[in-house]
């Protein structure tokens, strides 16, 4: 097409301004495009040094080992957090539930802001939010204020329960993906059970209850601080638009551009992956509802147990403020041996993957859920049948936690990575859809878990637990069957 023609429209000159007229059409853009350059390119995160993928693996999920104990943290206090604010201690439950409700109303900002702005600095301005909350939060001078500022500290913490899990999948392929995604899993089960041990004896000492909050705040401000000096960019998109700008200023080629680049933001586009889509995505795909409900239960249990124990080592075997948190120690023993077996599956699910051409199966994942079901449900049982009399030393509920931390890590962490492997073209939705149910049930588990107990008593409390656990054991199963079956038949796949 001439210049002329294209400064024109019709009998009408087009002015870019001034006396600018409408230049010719330009060469095709993807000519220009910026990429990677090859499987091999050093750039790209799967390339990097080990050390360097290490340091950013620590920093970002030690930022979210900071966001679930601050979850828990304060659950030992809430009985004094309500007599000095003159409510009951249901009001004062609040302060974990909204907590963690905030889990469940942020992954519609941080899951596509991430795609947009990259993981580095959301997880970062995340963090430093989030300290400034838990300072509000500790010097609160009425419960609203601190109920408040609770659920925006959560808000700013979903940031690293939504944002980590893409990270580690930006830097490890599909072979290691599993390990790292186990590693990102235990700083999410492991601060929740740490942080009623740090503040039962916080609470306890001279420091009181509100100093529980002033360290965790130190800490995310601290991890923020480092975030901002070492946290690399890990999103490839965001790497090539670095790429692009330096080869720009070198070349003085204008044109040269990364697609990132040229991404429009559009609300409705967002709204539609991370928030209408995911809902719909719950009710419509099996794999995905039923995955998610066993997952929902696992993860609102953890959040159940910080005020089962305290019941139990507290009211059948008195033990003091703090002291009563110590059983905790036994589940994460078992969330360690927990990962521990899930790195010794990744032998044989790495052999698969080589003899298949290194195309995965998702229901090759499945593997560790089917003993950690079962052992799970032993372990509720357990806890109920030996934590209802003092007559049985406390030793027997506390080696309970051991089964109980081993199944919530088995059977959590192959859930979770078969819902991205099961629905990568669309995973950010699968997963904000993951994160709103369980997020969203286990706010209100904090809230009724004292009066079952109370009402129910220990034994009857854990059996209608375990019965619940027993009817979800055969989902693992039923998937590692038919369900490929059934990702095969879905709409979303054809």
């Amino acid at each position: 097409m001439s210049s002329a023609s294209e400064s024109t429209l019709g009998d009408k000159k087009i002015l870019i301004g001034e006396a600018n007229l409408l230049p010719p059409t330009l060469p095709s853009l993807d000519d220009y495009a910026v990429t990677f350059d090859g499987p091999d390119d050093p750039t790209h995160p799967y390339n990097w040094k080990f050390s360097t993928k290490l340091l950013t693996a620590i920093i970002s999920c030690s930022g979210t080992f900071i966001v679930t104990l601050t979850s828990g943290i304060l659950a030992p206090g809430i009985d004094i957090v309500s007599k000095e604010f003159d409510v009951g201690s249901e009001v004062g439950t609040l302060s974990t539930s909204l907590y963690v409700l905030g889990f469940a109303c942020a992954p519609m900002i941080w899951a596509p802001g991430s795609e947009l702005c990259g993981r580095k600095w959301l997880l970062t301005i995340a963090m430093l939010g989030g300290g400034i909350f838990t300072i509000g939060s500790a010097a609160a001078k009425d419960i609203q204020t601190l109920i408040i500022c609770r659920f925006f500290t959560g808000i700013c913490g979903a940031c690293q329960l939504t944002v980590v899990p893409g990270l580690m999948t930006d830097l490890f392929d599909t072979i290691y993906r599993g390990v790292a995604i186990t590693a990102y899993a235990l700083t999410v089960f492991i601060g929740p059970l740490a942080g009623p041990i740090f503040g039962g004896f916080i609470t306890k000492s001279d420091l009181g209850w509100r100093w529980t909050l002033y360290i965790s705040a130190i800490c995310s401000f601290l991890n923020g601080a480092l975030s901002i000096f070492f946290l690399k960019e890990t999103y490839a998109p965001c790497i090539l638009i670095k790429k692009a700008k330096g080869l720009r200023e070198m070349t003085g080629n204008w044109g040269i551009h990364a697609k990132q680049e040229k991404i429009e933001f559009d609300f409705m586009n967002l709204a539609e992956k991370y928030f209408t889509r995911p809902l719909r995505l719950l009710v419509t795909e099996l794999i995905l509802l039923l995955v998610s409900l066993y997952m929902t239960f696992i993860y609102a249990l953890v959040y159940a147990l910080l005020e089962a124990y305290p019941f139990i080592f507290q009211k059948v075997y008195g033990m003091s403020l703090g002291v009563d948190s110590l059983p905790f120690i036994g589940v994460i023993l078992g969330q360690l041996l927990g990962f521990g077996y899930i790195v010794c599956q990744q032998k044989s699910y790495a052999k698969k993957l080589a003899e298949n051409n290194n195309i995965p199966v998702p229901e090759w994942r499945l593997s560790p859920p089917l003993l950690g079901g079962p052992v799970f449900t032993i372990g509720i049982f357990w806890l109920g049948w030996t934590g209802f009399t003092a007559e049985i030393p406390w030793q027997a509920p506390a080696a309970a936690g051991i089964f109980i931390g081993f199944g919530v890590i088995c059977v959590f962490v192959p859930c979770f990575v078969y819902i991205v492997d099961s629905y990568l073209p669309i995973s950010a939705s699968a997963v904000a859809a993951n994160i709103i149910l369980r997020s969203s049930v286990a706010a209100g588990f904090p809230m009724f878990t004292t009066q079952m107990f109370e009402k129910l008593g220990i034994q009857w409390a854990c059996i209608l637990l375990g019965c619940l656990a027993a009817l979800m054991i055969p989902i693992p199963y039923a998937f590692r069957s038919y369900g490929k079956l059934l990702r095969e038949r879905s709409k979303l796949f054809q």
